[in-house]
């Protein structure tokens, strides 16, 4: 089973719609049983709260609901993930300096490096923008988990 884990500042929009489409994805392609997803944050300010309403009406608006309660990022979800995905740069670099050890780094990677049609280096936050930036937000991250999912079943394939 490969455990994945989508990682955003504050686990209330990127993140949680990360998990949403990767869920879906799998679901549709009846993977349930070869994938475990989950989402956190770097911060804990939002620990315990649902995802902004904003992305959830979203969300909705292309048939995915998000259920996800917020959580921080914990040194031993290192350990349990097999992929720690982050949604930009920061996002990126702060896990580094998280990671307890150089094997829990390679785990790291960045979510656009999935897309397959967006040329785009980080999934912004649209935490303080209008309905565009949610929209943009979910073509991004159905375009990059598409992809990661297309990378993960290639690389099965490959053992």
């Amino acid at each position: 089973m490969s455990r994945i884990l989508f990682i955003c500042l504050g686990n209330i929009c990127r993140s949680p719609m990360a998990e949403a489409v990767m869920r879906k994805l799998v679901k549709e392609r009846g993977l349930e049983a070869k994938y475990e997803i989950d989402s956190a944050g770097l911060i804990s300010y939002h620990e315990g709260e649902g995802a902004d309403p904003r992305m959830k009406f979203h969300a909705k608006r292309h048939g995915y609901l998000l259920t996800h309660i917020s959580r921080p990022v914990r040194e031993m979800d290192f350990d349990l993930f097999d992929l720690i995905v982050s949604m930009d740069d920061s996002n990126w670099e702060r896990l580094h300096r998280l990671a307890p050890t150089v094997e829990a780094e390679t785990k790291i990677v960045r979510m656009t490096d999935y897309c397959r049609t967006h040329v785009i280096d980080h999934v912004p936050d649209p935490y303080y923008g209008g309905d565009q930036g949610f929209e943009n937000v979910i073509e991004i991250l159905e375009d990059a988990c598409e992809g990661l999912l297309e990378e993960l079943e290639k690389l099965e394939g490959k053992v």
